[in-house]
């Protein structure tokens, strides 16, 4: 792990940077947060073949945008490209199996100093690139998401509203109430150096899982009867938790197949087409157990568990009418 100062890599292999000083690990926020628009009165005009995202296939920040790209049917119009599984003390890196298709950089770090050369922050992704002005539109998982939903209609070919107007507010909402305990508090659990920071990061977790599992009782998605962002967004959590976080991140009170509703709205989620193929565990496991050195110092990945999301979740009645 490390980061860019001025433009340079300063690496940092035990995230000294995200480190609170009661041992309890703290996200730092996005740096680019431009935005393309359908009017192009951004600056960034929607077009196709303009941008490109860069992902990691392990990142749960970076699936969200992949499953929006598959779900709106952009892929197109919106070329994509993953980093390498393994991350070392240079940060994201490409190899021979997953290159930079745009200029052959070896590290992600080269992109972002390419947008910046004095660029100061870490280098995350996902990244949505414009390559015709060579810069980074924006790096902020959520709001790469919000574009893709709602200003890219034009070049969509599926008919997919994940952000509808009239759900709007209950979807931010949601996103808002699951990202910390949730989305990032598996990373707090996990990165934490203290038992009391572990603690509370994890039964704050596991807190919002049983509550979340209640909500899907009655409910099929987690605002109602469709589905929406903010199911995205739980979703690239939940696929990596029993592969990843139960173990790696001593997540491990319950798996959530352990879960009644949660593990059915998992598979659910899991079978809507164009979902299943942004999945890759094997890759999602490589990262996790080979990269992160002060959790797993031996780097040896799990042959296990056995996964069945193909099996019937069984939601379709769910809070039905």
């Amino acid at each position: 792990m490390g980061m860019m100062v001025e433009g340079q890599w300063i690496s940092d292999p035990e995230l000294k940077e995200l480190r609170g000083s009661d041992g309890s690990f703290v996200r730092k926020p996005s740096a680019f947060h431009d935005r393309v628009s359908g009017d192009g009165a951004s600056g960034f005009p929607v077009e196709a073949g303009r941008y490109h995202l860069y992902v990691s296939r392990a990142c749960p920040w970076a699936h969200r945008a992949t499953i929006i790209r598959s779900l709106k049917g952009l892929e197109g119009s919106i070329s994509l490209s993953s980093v390498a599984p393994f991350m070392g003390s240079g940060g994201w890196q490409f190899d021979a199996d997953f290159d930079d298709p745009l200029y052959g950089a070896d590290y992600l770090r080269e992109i972002y100093a390419r947008a910046d050369p004095t660029y100061t922050g870490r280098v995350t992704t996902p990244v949505l690139w414009d390559r015709e002005r060579e810069t980074i539109v924006n790096n902020e998982s959520r709001e790469i998401s919000r574009m893709l939903t709602t200003e890219f209609d034009a070049l969509a070919e599926n008919d997919t509203d994940l952000c509808p107007a009239d759900l709007r507010q209950k979807i931010d909402a949601t996103i808002d109430a699951i990202y910390e305990p949730v989305n990032n508090g598996v990373y707090r659990s996990g990165f934490s150096t203290t038992q009391e920071a572990y603690e509370e990061a994890v039964t704050e977790l596991f807190e919002a899982l049983d509550y979340w599992n209640g909500v899907l009782a009655d409910n099929r998605y987690l605002c109602g009867q469709r589905m929406t962002e903010a199911d995205i967004f739980l979703f690239t959590t939940l696929v990596r938790f029993d592969a990843v976080y139960h173990g790696h991140f001593k997540c491990n009170i319950r798996r959530i197949e352990d879960y009644e509703h949660l593990s059915g709205y998992l598979r659910d989620i899991y079978q809507t087409p164009g979902v299943a193929e942004t999945v890759d565990i094997p890759h999602i496991k490589r990262h996790y157990y080979t990269s992160h050195e002060s959790v797993n110092p031996t780097r040896i990945v799990p042959k296990g568990p056995v996964l069945d999301l193909d099996s019937p979740h069984g939601r379709e009645k769910i809070g039905a009418a």
